[in-house]
């Protein structure tokens, strides 16, 4: 669409505001059709808004809405702060708008304009308090009037700050909480439990693999917590049973000689290695030599090991 709308043109626009929107493109575009919208007067608004109320008549509501867009799209351009698409924030104003008509009562004696207005922003509140981090991080009314409030002022006591040459203070002090609190009505804990979470951010428990096929650390690697992941629970139960009852049956069906050849060197041990007897030393007790003490401890081990198998 052209920079510069002729005289024809203009005249479609208003018999017809509808075809000076354009159906699709791209942000520009739309803005530039909604600000060449023309605007209602107070008499015009007052009947196009009775018609609607009072015969539902749907292109009196469409003059009332179109009118207005405008409006939506300066309201809109305060929340570009939070990161998310104009064209978003646009959209739900857009709803708001239209909610705001279907409500308005032209007997009220006010313009359709300030009534729409917190409509408007009810919506895109709504909308970013949804979207602007996965977990929501205002719920009670006290919060929500933190979130959209507590940046601002921040700004301002920085302003402060560098008037006074004051640098490198991103917190807020004790006195600027006790300012926030009582220009907002709230208590100083719920400024800095809000403070501390806008200062935080979204993060994955489990990162994507990088480019080059590293797997990314997350929280997940430090959070999880393996003793009481079913699988391990079981493996743990079954490594406890085979130490006590599973060794003490394998024991059982070893001759005198292996049994205690096998306690001395594997069961009477501290945990640092020291205490059990060496080859040597039952050797000398059994009178054979000390290869003959390993043979036996070979052979019992084996014995053992099947046995522990066969009792798993």
């Amino acid at each position: 669409m052209s920079a510069s709308v002729s005289a024809p043109a203009t005249a479609v626009a208003l018999a017809n505001p509808w075809a000076v929107v354009p159906p699709l493109g791209n942000l520009d575009a739309y803005i530039t059709a909604v600000n060449r919208l023309p605007m209602l007067t107070q008499e015009e608004e007052q009947r196009f808004a009775r018609e609607l109320r009072d015969t539902g008549n749907i292109d009196a509501a469409g003059k009332l809405v179109l009118s207005h867009l405008r409006l939506v799209v300066a309201t809109s351009r305060q929340y570009l702060g939070y990161g998310l698409p104009h064209a978003d924030l646009i959209q739900e104003g857009n709803v708001g708008l239209m909610k705001a008509v279907k409500r308005f009562d032209p007997d009220q004696g006010v313009r359709l304009v300030s009534y729409a207005l917190h409509w408007i922003k009810a919506e895109i509140h709504e909308y970013i308090l949804k979207n602007w981090r996965l977990v929501k991080v205002a719920t009670t009314k006290a919060q929500r009037k933190l979130f959209f409030n507590l940046r601002s002022m921040k700004q301002g006591f920085k302003a402060d700050d560098a008037a006074d040459h004051i640098t490198h203070r991103d917190a807020l002090t004790d006195a600027q909480i006790d300012v926030v609190a009582r220009e907002l009505n709230v208590k100083p804990a719920e400024v800095r439990e809000m403070e501390t979470r806008l200062s935080g951010g979204d993060v994955l428990l489990d990162p994507a693999p990088s480019d080059d096929g590293e797997q990314a650390f997350g929280p997940i690697a430090y959070l999880s917590d393996d003793r009481h992941e079913p699988t391990a629970m079981i493996e743990s139960s079954q490594r406890d049973v085979l130490a006590t009852e599973g060794i003490a049956t394998a024991l059982k069906g070893l001759d005198e000689r292996s049994r205690r050849i096998v306690t001395e060197r594997w069961l009477n041990v501290n945990d640092d290695g020291s205490g059990g007897m060496t080859l040597h030393e039952l050797a000398a007790e059994y009178g054979v030599s000390a290869e003959r003490i390993r043979q036996i401890e070979v052979a019992a081990m084996k014995k053992m090991k099947a046995a522990l198998a066969e009792y798993a």
